[in-house]
């Protein structure tokens, strides 16, 4: 009886975290307590709404699916090879989290500008990576790379290295391995990363605007009403992209769950 007691330790630590809590769903609930249905139903319907939905989740998906090309082999590496530098390597994967977001933007700016390599390649075919939807899946996927990175990187770390080792002596290739054991094995952390990395680009102001102030994206469409309307016409949008969001969210978020195999009873 005296185990199912709450001590003064948990109760104290609940109320706190309840409050943490609190904290992140009292703002969400306040956008839709003074938001109407019938401006929910407007938003929703308004083109240039839809427009830049769409587009924020198009281009935050294409920037994720082509930079998961290039952050799970180097989740790879960093989660299975020792080399001089490592240490270093993490920390300038880590250096878009930190770094204010404006920062981010005019780092992005410089790279893909016309004057630059990137930007004169892209110039050959006819394109202006500025203004582009090409440079804001740039912007995005600047920020959130690390995310896919790191958590890849976890995943690849709990794959038994003696499964691995096993296939090589048995004559599969490396590449091989990775397909057939690594990658299968640490495909639930490699797909959080990647749900994590997709969200956190969708929801980036900072650095797009900088690059691109249009095509508008949902954040940047947000900020333009509260600026020149304010808070009455941006709430109905925020209310319509964060529902959006949600919903993305906790889809990619259930299949990222492993569930729980029931433990064989004995008899």
């Amino acid at each position: 009886m005296f185990g199912k007691k709450i001590s003064l330790f948990n109760l104290i630590f609940i109320f706190l975290g309840g409050l943490a809590i609190l904290f992140i769903i009292s703002p969400i609930i306040g956008i839709y307590l003074h938001t109407s249905a019938t401006d929910l139903y407007e938003t929703s319907n308004d083109r240039e709404v839809q427009a830049s939905i769409g587009r924020t989740l198009l281009i935050s998906l294409s920037g994720t699916l082509f930079f998961s090309l290039l952050a799970i082999p180097l989740a790879y590496m960093l989660a299975r090879k020792s080399f001089t530098g490592k240490r270093l390597v993490s920390a300038i994967i880590d250096l878009p989290v930190i770094i204010p977001h404006s920062a981010a933007g005019i780092a992005i700016l410089g790279f893909i500008s016309r004057d630059t390599v990137i930007g004169q390649i892209a110039g050959y075919f006819g394109l202006n990576l500025i203004g582009n939807p090409i440079g804001i899946a740039f912007a995005m996927s600047f920020v959130s790379v690390p995310f896919l990175i790191n958590s890849a990187r976890d995943g690849f770390q709990t794959v038994p290295v003696r499964l691995e080792k096993a296939a090589l002596t048995l004559g599969a290739s490396p590449l091989r391995v990775f397909f057939t054991i690594s990658l299968p094995l640490a495909w639930r952390s490699i797909l959080s990363g990647f749900v994590l990395m997709f969200g956190r680009g969708m929801s980036e102001f900072g650095a797009v605007v900088i690059v691109a102030y249009h095509p508008m994206i949902a954040p940047v469409l947000i900020w333009e009403r509260f600026t020149s309307f304010g808070l009455s016409y941006a709430r109905p949008v925020s209310a319509v992209f964060i529902l959006i969001c949600l919903l993305f969210f906790i889809g990619l978020r259930y299949i990222t769950i492993e569930k729980k195999k029931p433990h064989a009873q004995s008899s």
